[in-house]
């Protein structure tokens, strides 16, 4: 019985169990290091579509030869700090156009937006702002929470690491 618990767990030939445990780990760090980005979302602002305490994939390569469209969920990493913290956001405003809110309703350049992605609802105002050539207007999904209480605005696209796999 020992002979077979080693074998199913070792092999017959330990320097080959050996040469592939290690091809795994580097093929791992490359993976998770460079190319996918695990994330434990922290907050209620993307809920209900993201919920507090759940975990996420971040696809780094996304926007390397792209940029971000309306609609895509990001991870944005959070300014200035040393740490690995980013925020998750749905991106609503592209370069170039003018974001606000009226009445809860989503304005693009003084248009409003049909979001099928909100559940609840809201009654946030904010004047227009006007997003730079590298910025995008990034907010949470969750807009039944006061305006106050939510990271929301203009960020640059460097700041963006990735888009939302699941």
């Amino acid at each position: 019985m020992a002979n077979i618990i080693r074998r199913l767990v070792i092999g017959t030939d330990m320097r080959w169990t050996l040469i592939r445990a290690a091809g795994f780990a580097l093929v791992c760090f490359v993976v998770f290091g460079y190319i996918l980005k695990p994330i434990r979302l922290e907050g209620e602002s993307m809920e209900p579509n993201y919920t507090h305490g759940s975990f996420t994939v971040v696809n780094r390569l996304a926007y390397r030869s792209k940029v971000p469209q309306r609609g895509d969920v990001v991870a944005v990493r959070l300014r200035d700090s040393g740490r690995s913290i980013f925020y998750l956001k749905r991106v609503v405003g592209l370069p170039g156009e003018a974001i606000g809110f009226e009445d809860g309703q989503l304005m693009v350049d003084r248009v409003s937006q049909t979001e099928a992605y909100l559940i609840f609802e809201s009654n946030w105002t904010r004047e227009p702002v006007v997003c730079g050539p590298e910025e995008f207007f990034v907010v949470g999904d969750n807009r039944s929470m006061p305006i106050e209480q939510h990271t929301l605005g203009r960020t640059y696209q460097s700041r963006i690491v990735g888009k939302v796999i699941f």
